[in-house]
């Protein structure tokens, strides 16, 4: 057996490799951006993100979702775009502290609280339990982990922004906002996100599309250069531009929270059709409250019993007498999922909830501005985030402070003493996230003029 390779097979290898030297040479002469598909600019990407929440469509299954704008919305009829609410003593906003297949799901579930409660006269400014409003649908856009108010938007308040010039659509670009200005110091702000710009042959301007959330739910509005115009100029409106976004974000950076998770919110959700948990699915509960299991069987495929795991350990298997809903307490905190047996032995799709708990200590007295204070905390199934202040008599008085690790461990926080600037009560969030969402517990503490 002749092992020795011609001389022909000799040459072919040479060929070989000098033509993949070659290819490597001329790889490696390319510049970066032509060795990879460039990453698209955060811009865009707040358009494509803000369009997650102003494109999705979604039904009501009953006449008894409430409407910010007044009544309930209409059952039966498709509607585009997130709701508009406020539920932040509820501490559930679409985008940040659910996800949107969490919504989706409750949209399903007839028993659900988008159906079953009204925050309205209960919560200011509130109508259903989940929804987002004008700042945490650009906050949402604009990768920050917790939401922003509107005047947080402009440069009066904010580094890396500042005011368009020209102040047109002539010098409107993608990831542009459009600040209304507030009245009065403690009236609202509304802001709005260029999402789009179309131009002539010749580079002019001929329409922008501007997108919000405002009632009933998201609006998308392309308007020519001329109405665009206009509706900058009513009501003093400003068109700003980020300019640095990790400036303009400051420590609110989407990159170290779990939430906004907008790979999960672009992604279709695939809803329960057997059960689903008066919260919707995927969603954490609070240690002790009740989880109510609707029995739907959309399918009519019947049902023998509930299963109930807590982290693959059956807890709870009771047997079902039809549709209807089972409510249970859960006082374990872990990671729980529950399915449905059918009569032909197989199991249902399974929904995931988390048991989660979340405790916050404040001075029992008041604290004195101007001096530093410590907060404690603990939490179990959920990593504690961040805590949140909002001064009820200043309007600029809102800041995350972020935890670190050494705060973990510790159990507590210290406030710096010149954070807050005005006397009078301050709402204390604290802010914990799980794979499935947030929760967040909230104390108030007054805030006394130094003595």
């Amino acid at each position: 057996m002749n092992l020795k390779p011609s001389a022909h097979s000799i040459l072919r290898i040479s060929i070989r490799v000098r033509v993949l030297v070659a290819i490597v040479l001329a790889w490696a002469a390319l510049p970066a951006t032509a060795q990879k598909p460039a990453e698209p600019d955060w811009r865009t990407l707040a358009a494509e993100r803000a369009q997650i929440l102003s494109r999705v469509k979604w039904t009501p299954v009953t006449g008894t979702m409430p409407n910010r704008k007044g009544g309930f919305f209409e059952q039966d009829k498709e509607l585009t775009g997130v709701p508009y609410s406020s539920v932040r003593a509820e501490g559930r906003s679409i985008g940040f502290d659910i996800s949107l297949r969490t919504f989706l799901a409750a949209v399903e579930n007839p028993l659900s609280v988008l159906y079953t409660e009204n925050l309205a006269g209960r919560v200011p400014n509130a109508a259903a339990y989940y929804g987002t409003v004008c700042s945490s649908y650009t906050s949402y856009a604009l990768q920050c982990a917790i939401q922003e108010v509107s005047r947080r938007h402009g440069p009066a308040v904010s580094k890396g922004v500042v005011k368009v010039e020209p102040h047109s659509a002539q010098g409107a670009e993608v990831g542009d906002v459009i600040y209304t200005p507030h009245a009065t110091e403690s009236s609202g702000s509304h802001v709005e996100l260029v999402t789009e710009v179309v131009k002539d042959a010749g580079g002019r301007v001929v329409s922008v599309l501007v997108e919000e959330s405002r009632p009933p739910t998201t609006a998308t509005t392309r308007r020519t250069a001329a109405t665009f115009n206009a509706h900058l100029a009513a009501k003093k409106k400003q068109l700003y531009r980020v300019t640095d976004l990790d400036d303009w974000r400051g420590v609110n950076r989407v990159e170290r929270a779990l939430f906004p998770d907008y790979a999960a919110d672009a992604k279709k959700a695939d809803i329960n059709r057997t059960l689903l948990l008066d919260l919707g699915d995927w969603v954490p509960y609070e240690k002790g409250r009740p989880v109510k299991f609707n029995l739907m069987d959309r399918d009519a495929l019947g049902m023998t019993s509930l299963v109930v795991q807590k982290e693959g350990k059956v807890v709870e298997l009771l047997p079902i007498n039809g549709r209807g809903v089972i409510e249970r307490v859960f006082q374990a905190t872990g990671d729980y999922t529950a399915h449905v047996l059918l009569p032909d032995g197989s199991t249902s799709a399974a929904c995931e909830f988390a048991v989660c708990d979340l405790v916050l200590g404040i001075p029992d007295k008041s604290v004195q501005l101007g001096k530093e204070w410590k907060l404690s905390f603990s939490a179990a199934n959920m990593r504690p985030l961040a805590v949140y202040l909002s001064s009820k008599s200043d309007s600029y008085g809102r800041h995350p402070l972020f935890l670190t690790d050494e705060d973990r461990q510790l159990g507590e926080f210290t406030v710096p003493a010149g954070l807050l600037k005005k006397p009078g009560v301050v709402n204390v969030w604290l802010i914990g996230e799980h794979r499935l969402g947030r929760l967040k517990v909230q104390k108030d503490i007054r805030v006394i003029a130094p003595e």
